[in-house]
């Protein structure tokens, strides 16, 4: 099916009333587990009934799926790493089992209905992120995507935030675990074909979250070994190495404080990777980590003046206090909260990454829902080197601490 053809599909339920409608026929039911289980059905067949229409949107779905599978991605569905297999349902389907098991029970919930109708079509919208490039126009393409992901959130929505753009789609769908790590080169190669605009937003947020992400194997993964973690993630560095040196490219043109920021957090977890002698990690991406120093060579003093502003402390959020196992599982957690809650959260994937903007409410929601996930990890934690650990953490003094080596290995 071309793409243009699965996007007017995904429009059709996420126009107007469509949803509401949807929502409002599954709370009929005698009692959640029931409405639960009709909602299941719908998302397992991705076939859908609003009024007197049917949509079907399964024939879209498998091809989608089976092509991104063939490139090495398995973005609809979570690894059980206990079975050591990629689930037979999707994640939606997955977080509505747990859902039905704590509150089935329970009276039918209008508002975790609509989230969850809406946390499927996320995720299908991050399918169609990664097919962006089969025909015709690939930025068009993934304003597209970006059209109809701010349409999810808007007015006729459950209210739930997932990500403030498309580009961030594209990390969210690609960062699960794959046992055979094939497509992150491939698509690495298509996203140097976006325009700049494009490869900016996809550059910040993976400098973001890759710099948590590495953080969090540095401290629970690899035990602080540097070497370790360099040679397990070869699929990981030249993407973060990518990052870096898009957002410093840019930054060079016009500097910026969320640039910045970016940029001291990409650079938090292995800074002498980027600056000193290149990892065998990073032999791929010559060109962009020579391009990447020797900016950052030039900038070096006015840059180490500007990352100061962004220490962790512990009255304000700061994404160098956030680490994680992959951004997928933030982003799961934070609709399973809100699931469990019946009340959307209004702060988006996009919102951990920033301390941006500088408020003191703003601030407080972000902390109060990164504790929130942490709070989940530790009661659920994963058997890592043996021992049980968190893998959702917001810590600002382990952030000062990541943060102060850092800093301390750039001036040097």
């Amino acid at each position: 099916m071309a793409f243009d053809a699965a996007c007017s599909l995904i429009e059709t339920i996420l126009t107007g009333d469509a949803r509401r409608l949807l929502v409002a026929d599954l709370a009929n039911a005698r009692d959640f587990r029931s409405a639960l289980e009709r909602l299941r059905d719908s998302m397992r067949s991705h076939a859908w009934r609003v009024g007197t229409q049917s949509i079907a949107l399964g024939r879209f779905v498998k091809e989608f799926d089976a092509d991104t599978r063939r490139d090495g991605f398995h973005v609809l569905n979570d690894w059980d790493g206990k079975s050591d297999r990629v689930n037979e349902d999707t994640i939606p389907v997955d977080v509505l089992n747990y859902l039905i098991a704590l509150r089935g029970s329970q009276a039918p919930d209008a508002v975790a209905l609509a989230i969850l109708v809406d946390y499927y079509f996320a995720n299908l919208l991050a399918l169609c992120c990664l097919r962006i490039w089969d025909d015709g126009d690939a930025d068009g393409h993934l304003d597209r995507v970006d059209a109809l992901l701010q349409m999810l959130q808007g007015p006729d929505g459950s209210g739930q935030r997932f990500a403030a753009d498309a580009d961030t789609l594209i990390l969210i769908a690609t960062s699960h675990f794959e046992v055979v790590e094939v497509g992150y080169e491939k698509l690495l190669a298509r996203v140097r074909t976006l325009h700049r605009v494009h490869q900016r937003n996809i550059a910040i947020g993976h400098a973001v979250s890759m710099g948590s992400h590495l953080r969090f194997g540095f401290e629970a993964t690899y035990g602080r070994d540097t070497v370790v973690m360099r040679d397990d993630n070869v699929a990981d560095y030249p993407w973060l190495c990518f990052a870096l040196m898009t957002v410093m490219r840019d930054y060079a043109d016009a500097p910026d404080e969320r640039l910045v920021e970016a940029m001291v957090n990409g650079l938090s977890s292995d800074p002498r990777a980027f600056i000193g002698q290149a990892p065998a990690s990073l032999s791929s991406a010559e060109a962009d980590r020579s391009t990447f120093a020797n900016l950052f060579a030039a900038h070096r003093d006015g840059l180490l003046d500007a990352f100061d502003r962004f220490r962790p402390r512990d009255d304000a959020y700061s994404p160098l206090s956030f680490f994680f196992n992959f951004s997928h599982n933030v982003l799961k957690g934070t609709v399973v909260d809100a699931l469990l809650r019946g009340q959307a959260w209004d702060v988006s994937f996009n919102d951990l990454l920033t301390s941006f903007p500088i408020d003191d409410e703003t601030s407080q929601r972000k902390t109060s829902l990164a504790t929130t996930l942490m709070g989940y990890a530790r009661r659920s934690p994963d058997r890592i080197r043996g021992r049980l650990m968190p893998v959702i953490v917001y810590d600002p003094s382990t952030g000062r601490e990541a943060f102060t080596a850092a800093l301390r290995k750039l001036r040097s």
